[in-house]
């Protein structure tokens, strides 16, 4: 089964190891983790091929760690259960590798290396920042989950990823942040 879209998935250092260039991204993410704390940031950029997004995190414990765009724009700690399930607007299994999937929210693990550092290159051709059912900027929003562990890339709902370690809210335009640490982030939307 092939994946939906491009991956590069690197380890590498955050500064200056950008291989694309995109200029100013149309929606952001700002990543915190359960004590609140800034621990990464999702950027975002529709073209013709989808909707390119850029994930880099720090303080993250290394190894494999799946990543999914969430359904609600909400993300409570300390659990972040309230970004609820994976975004699925075309009702399909989770995983890359399942015969019934994948979700719309679905992407690759995201590799952090020993230094704590990592970051994600996607193209998501099921989803759109634009107008209808996939725009990751509907009316109730959209959110980024870190998991604490690998997706499986087959088990439904959530690739065995295990607990949600941080969350950002996909809010439009760049440099959009949200709400101050320590509480809720918010909802979400445009």
């Amino acid at each position: 089964m092939t994946r939906i879209g491009i991956v590069i998935i690197t380890g590498l250092a955050l500064a200056g190891c950008a291989s694309l260039q995109y200029g100013s991204p149309q929606a952001t993410a700002e990543l915190r983790d359960a004590s609140g704390e800034v621990v990464g940031q999702a950027s975002f950029w529709e073209d013709a091929k989808g909707v390119r997004i850029l994930a880099e995190v720090q303080g993250i414990p290394p190894g494999a760690h799946g990543i999914h765009l969430h359904a609600v724009g909400k993300c409570d700690p300390p659990a972040f259960t309230t970004a609820g399930g994976h975004f699925n607007p075309a009702g399909k299994k989770h995983g890359f590798m399942n015969p019934a999937g994948p979700h719309n929210g679905d992407l690759p693990n995201l590799q952090v290396g020993p230094d704590g550092k990592g970051r994600l290159e996607y193209v998501a051709t099921q989803v759109t920042l634009g107008a209808g059912e996939t725009s990751l900027l509907g009316a109730g929003g959209t959110a980024v989950v870190l998991h604490a562990r690998p997706d499986d890339d087959v088990t439904d709902p959530s690739g065995d990823s295990g607990a949600r370690i941080a969350c950002g809210i996909i809010r439009k335009g760049a440099g959009a942040s949200p709400k101050a640490a320590g509480g809720s982030q918010g909802s979400g939307g445009m």
